[in-house]
């Protein structure tokens, strides 16, 4: 009989689910289906076709086991911040509001001032943006009053299709502390944060419980084994958040410093002690095995070259060729084409600089990549500012590592070796991971350091890239004056 695990990716754009060797971390089976469309400013999607997209892709890829196959965990990783809203009978009351919703910035900026900015990072390690859940609770208080009195529980994206598994309401240390209002440093929530959003709520009743990394959230539900063809005694992890799993999948240590380029730009690495950033750039989030995962995300990554792909008229293969062939003059892009989370201007445009009569296509090409790249980087600079050292490898992954363009312009901006990793998808692969540690109760860093995926080098730098940064950093300063 061979033992195995499933690792789930719900993101903003699809599922994904990934059946591995419980020991070896082997990719035995996998398969994905997608998510309906969302867009700022009103990014919304109905939790329900969470649910049908990861059955649908559940079963796909369960078909395509071995005969001797036998699932002994699941876990699942997803798209953070989101807020879904369930009355009192678990009923999802509205369509859940996604990381990248933009709607509740204002309520997100008086709760800042009421709050206070250095209050708010002492007390979650983050300084809230407009994706984070308490957000998005303060505008469903303020616009749909009657939807906010049918509250009853409030669960994060990948809680909620843990409860349907389940039907227990729990989370974890990764997605709590990216609600802003969870301590990830004790382990507490901060009800006090919620009460500005309302005094008369007994919140802590309406919260999931926070497990630790390894815990079971409990096993799948006898009605629910029986559609997803498993026993009801396979159990299930208590998830996390998407670029937390992904960590994990990569066997990221202390000191590697991760580039995803998927929907959303992050930048990341691992700290073993919490990580507080005055200045709000970074988020002090907590990790998947018991640390913390101090990082910068922002809204604009891949989506960016394929609106400049559409302009051009050009596929991405043809955008990547002509970017690498453009010199080192040109515009530069800041692309906060929706919006931006980090720097947080959420009503934001993109800005395409320093454009001339002798501008050819290959230098808008490099700029398209460039401008996610650059943002990036600067993230990656608030991180050690913030006193983490990041002397590791440079890991890209995502959609956009495939791109010779991404890895080559951001080795390029850093003067350092940018490699990729054999990680599948390195998400699921973080998910799986956990839920191996789960069914085997074994340390989920033991799990980690067996299932370290190689690494291969995939871009050297060219040259000295700071008179391109420098110019960024103008145009970016220009775009904070077109908001005012």
């Amino acid at each position: 009989m061979r033992m195995l695990v499933a690792g789930v990716d719900s993101s903003t754009q699809s599922c994904k689910v990934e059946f591995r060797d419980i020991e070896s971390g082997e990719l035995v089976a996998s398969g994905a289906a997608p998510h309906p469309p969302a867009f700022p400013p009103r990014s919304e999607q109905d939790p329900q076709a969470w649910w049908e997209a990861f059955v649908s892709v559940f079963r796909q890829a369960r078909a395509d086991l071995p005969a001797d196959a036998e699932v002994r965990a699941i876990s699942i990783a997803g798209q953070c911040h989101g807020l879904v809203a369930l009355d009192e009978h678990g009923a999802v009351i509205r369509d859940a509001k996604l990381w990248n919703d933009t709607e509740s910035a204002p309520e997100l900026a008086e709760l800042r001032v009421t709050v206070g900015d250095a209050d708010f990072i002492r007390a979650v390690g983050s300084l809230p943006t407009a994706a984070f859940t308490i957000g998005k609770l303060a505008w469903l208080a303020r616009h749909e009053p009657a939807n906010f009195a049918r509250l009853r529980y409030v669960l994060l994206p990948h809680d909620y299709l843990t409860f349907r598994l389940t039907g227990r309401r729990v989370t974890d240390r990764s997605e709590a502390s990216g609600t802003g209002y969870f301590d990830a440093a004790s382990g507490e929530y901060r009800l006090d944060l919620l009460a500005h959003v309302d005094g008369t709520r007994e919140w802590l009743s309406l919260l999931p419980e926070v497990l630790e990394p390894s815990a079971a959230a409990g096993t799948v539900l006898p009605s629910i084994a029986a559609e997803l063809g498993v026993d009801d005694t396979v159990l299930v992890g208590a998830g996390g958040g998407d670029q937390h799993a992904s960590a994990l999948g990569l066997g990221v240590e202390p000191g590697d410093v991760v580039y995803a380029f998927g929907t959303s730009g992050v930048v990341y690495t691992d700290s073993r002690e919490p990580v507080y950033d005055p200045l709000g750039f970074v988020n002090g989030v907590a990790d998947m095995n018991g640390g913390f995962l101090p990082l910068v995300c922002t809204m604009n990554a891949a989506k960016v070259t394929d609106t400049f792909a559409r302009i051009l008229g050009v596929d991405h293969a043809e955008l990547d060729r002509l970017a690498l062939q453009a010199g080192e003059d040109g515009p530069v892009l800041a692309a906060f084409l929706d919006g931006e989370r980090t720097p947080d201007r959420p009503g934001a445009r993109g800005l395409l600089s320093g454009i001339t009569t002798s501008t050819t296509r290959e230098q808008i090409a490099r700029a398209a990549y460039e401008g996610v790249v650059l943002g990036l980087v600067e993230g990656h600079a608030h991180i050690e500012r913030a006193g983490v050292v990041t002397n590791g490898d440079v890991i890209a992954v995502g959609g956009g590592s495939r791109s010779r363009a991404y890895t080559q312009l951001l080795a390029d901006a850093l003067g350092r070796d940018v490699f990729t990793a054999d990680a599948g998808e390195a998400t699921a692969r973080g998910a799986a991971l956990q839920a191996a540690s789960v069914a085997t109760g074994c340390d989920i860093d033991d799990v980690r350091r067996a299932w370290r995926p190689e690494r291969f080098l995939a871009a050297q730098p060219r040259g000295d890239s700071r008179g391109r940064r420098d110019a960024y950093a103008r145009t970016v300063a220009v775009t904070s004056l077109d908001e005012l």
